[in-house]
């Protein structure tokens, strides 16, 4: 006799209204397309520190990432695997990281500073910062992007009192994707 193999069966969702898919799993992410209500797909993923999903969408031909308040799903997330986002394999970028990052404390602040990546306006979409940071005795995932390559520092705050050390990467924005990334010389508390 054979025996039937149970196959998994990803959650499927339905996008219940207007909204944006990413590139990766926050607002700060470039955004990869445009979705409306009723746009179905399955999801293959979930981030861990954001909640957000990672999504096939049957109009597309590739994944991105959505929050989970603009879909309706059925099936169950949390028999998903963690996924993590990877921006090195989203389009290409002809610009270098930022260079001569420098990170400096102020008490519980820390502001970053880099040099401009300079680029046509065409291309340009500033920069993206991906950080774990310690605020409340949280260790929190932590990401913020820019408009444009004018914007050359950032200041965020960062408390000791949690068992990780707080630290980040910058990239370069492109309208095409990410720079590789650039570790920030993160100063301890």
């Amino acid at each position: 006799t054979i025996t039937a193999t149970p196959t998994f069966a990803f959650p499927t969702v339905t996008v219940n209204k207007q909204a944006h898919c990413r590139y990766g799993p926050s607002v700060a992410f470039l955004h990869a397309a445009d979705l409306y209500p009723g746009d179905t797909g399955s999801v293959n993923g979930r981030f861990e520190y954001s909640g957000w999903l990672y999504i096939k969408f049957d109009k597309l031909k590739y994944y991105c990432w959505v929050a989970p308040s603009v879909v309706d799903v059925v099936g169950d997330v949390s028999t998903l695997y963690y996924t993590e986002p990877d921006l090195q394999s989203v389009g290409y970028s002809d610009y270098p990281p930022p260079q001569n990052i420098s990170a400096v404390r102020n008490g519980d602040e820390v502001t970053i500073s880099w040099d401009q990546v300079e680029m046509t306006t065409d291309h340009d979409r500033g920069y993206l910062i991906i950080a774990f940071v310690c605020q409340d005795g949280n260790y929190l995932w932590w990401t913020d992007s820019y408009p444009d390559q004018y914007s050359t520092s950032y200041t965020v705050r960062d408390e000791e009192g949690c068992a990780q050390p707080s630290s980040g990467k910058l990239y370069t924005v492109e309208k095409h994707g990410f720079s590789e990334p650039a570790i920030i010389p993160w100063p301890a508390p």
